[in-house]
């Protein structure tokens, strides 16, 4: 065998197992209890529970972001994209679980309404609250 050959043979090997661990190292969501928070604070509630894949900066960049299958929207332009009208009936509905989001998927964001519901052991005004607060907080983060 020439020289040549075993150079593109050893080169072939290596770009198979390149490509072989690329496949491992594919990110992962792992899905942990839900922490409580504060029903009065929509910033704390966005920090714990949002931040992981909107990104602390609500902009969609999240640590969690790369293992979605379809990337998290950025949250700062909701009112940019309703020309400067903040759409706080949709987010409520989406943060509940409510709104089909087909950007969803498999539903890979979690229903926050139904997590509320059971971390306030079924008190349904401390579930609006905590979404009012919550869709309050992503409102204060719109570009201007």
């Amino acid at each position: 065998m020439s020289a040549r050959y075993m150079l593109w043979i050893a080169i072939a090997f290596i770009a198979v197992a390149m490509l072989a661990g690329a496949q491992e190292q594919q990110k992962t969501i792992k899905h942990v209890p839900v922490k409580p928070t504060s029903a009065a604070s929509g910033q704390e509630m966005y920090t714990t529970y949002c931040a992981v894949c909107h990104g602390k900066d609500a902009k969609g960049g999240g640590p969690a972001a790369e293992a979605l299958k379809v990337p998290p929207p950025d949250l700062t332009v909701l009112a940019k994209k309703e020309n400067g009208k903040y759409p706080s009936m949709r987010v409520s509905s989406i943060i509940r679980g409510e709104a089909a989001l087909p950007a969803h998927g498999n539903r890979e964001m979690p229903v926050w309404g139904s997590l509320f519901w059971h971390m306030s052991q079924g008190h349904e005004g401390e579930v609006q609250q905590r979404v009012a607060n919550l869709n309050q907080y992503i409102e204060s983060l719109q570009v201007k």
